[in-house]
């Protein structure tokens, strides 16, 4: 069977095409840097060289257009959908219908950036594709272990019961699968490893896993608390909202784009990919040094948090884009974890190894590539593998 799995993130979109028997990659494509000035397609097939294309995406209608032909559609037989919210209603893989995408659709409201991408990912393909099954796979499923300590805010307790405000955390599905995938490069059972994995592109969010399950996440009802980010602010004195309303005069919609969109790396030196960034500091930028301490600081001071609640470490995972690719980030964050015995091997980092660690340190220092769309098929695969009402 070939399973599209496609990834409808913040600033990109990403898929790829896998065979079921062996969940071999077929084909890959990505849509970077939607919505921005220089945006650009790449696709990959099997034994093929990549094929790169500067084009304008103003939005994800025009860059799903642009990676998908109904000729490159042919033969697809089920598909796979990253969906960031699931609310409490949604904790595993999930048939897509119209109620579906109705529920998906009313989440947006926690999740504005991911899930409206995310519903018109699902809403085209099913034109595409109208007579195959489409499979819904949750970030957020991935946290549903999280125990009330860790998802209840200091509200009271009515506001959870009838509105369900409550931290739910995010980037389940590639949290997940860079801990299983450390576990099993250092060949040692997951649930008896304490591991924290960061998540680091142009959305972030840092996470602990104990005895193989989830029990914290740095994002709460919405993809917007925790780390600095290419667009989103991250932590903030809620004061700080009230006083934007109140004494600045700016409509709630207006503080919801400025937090989600214009803030982080973005609102602190005026560019969001930290590839830029990086270059800007080495040529002097001062608003770029101080964004990239800024960010690094707030990587640091999370997983020294999640260290204290396993009450230990064996392991510190990076992926995402910046997390897989920027050995200088890297470095700068995992130098502050030699107290617990995490010491960075250079030659290592700087080839992005997927153990960047000395070999004396008991704290394992990794590099591990996000994967979701991986994860996305082998998923979908099973769910319609046990409906009987799908046939495969």
């Amino acid at each position: 069977m070939k399973i599209l799995a496609l990834n409808s993130g913040s600033s990109s979109i990403k898929y790829r095409l896998f065979d079921s028997g062996n969940f071999l990659m077929l084909r890959q494509g990505l849509a970077e840097r939607i919505g921005q000035k220089t945006s650009s397609i790449c696709q990959i097939e099997e034994n093929q060289p990549a094929r790169h294309e500067e084009i304008a995406l103003p939005d994800y209608r025009t860059a799903i257009h642009a990676l998908f032909s109904e000729k490159s559609l042919s033969g697809i037989e089920a598909m796979g959908h990253r969906v960031v919210h699931g609310g409490e209603q949604f904790k595993g893989p999930t048939l897509v219908d119209s109620k579906v995408i109705k529920d998906i659709s009313e989440l947006a409201k926690f999740a504005p950036l991911h899930c409206q991408p995310n519903v018109i990912g699902i809403e085209m393909l099913r034109e595409l594709l109208p007579d195959i099954p489409h499979v819904a796979i949750f970030d957020t499923a991935t946290h549903a272990t999280m125990g009330s300590k860790a998802y209840l805010y200091g509200l009271p307790f009515e506001y959870y019961e009838k509105h369900k405000i409550r931290k739910y955390g995010f980037h389940g599905i590639n949290h997940a699968y860079v801990a299983q995938e450390a576990s099993r490069l250092l060949k040692k059972r997951f649930e008896e490893l304490k591991i924290v994995t960061c998540h680091l592109g142009n959305g972030c969010s840092i996470n602990a896993f104990e005895k193989g399950k989830s029990i914290d996440n740095s994002m709460g009802l919405t993809p917007l608390e925790g780390l600095v980010m290419g667009t989103r602010c991250g932590d903030l004195d809620p004061s700080v909202v009230i006083y934007l309303i109140e004494e600045l005069g700016l409509p709630p919609q207006q503080v919801t784009d400025l937090l989600n969109k214009k803030s982080g790396l973005l609102g602190l030196c005026g560019k969001s990919d930290m590839r830029d960034i990086i270059a800007m500091a080495k040529g002097g930028d001062t608003r770029s040094q101080i964004a990239i301490e800024l960010f690094v600081y707030r990587v640091q001071k999370y997983i020294g948090a999640y260290i204290a609640a396993l009450n230990g470490i064996d392991a510190i995972i990076f992926s995402g884009g910046i997390g897989e690719n920027s050995s200088h980030i890297r470095n700068l964050i995992a130098r502050n974890f030699s107290y617990v015995g995490a010491h960075v091997e250079p030659s290592a980092n700087e080839n992005n190894k997927s153990i960047f660690s000395t070999t004396d340190s008991p704290v394992v220092l990794m590099t591990i590539p996000a994967n979701e769309e991986k994860v996305i098929a082998q998923q979908t695969y099973q769910l319609l593998k046990q409906n009987e009402k799908v046939k495969i």
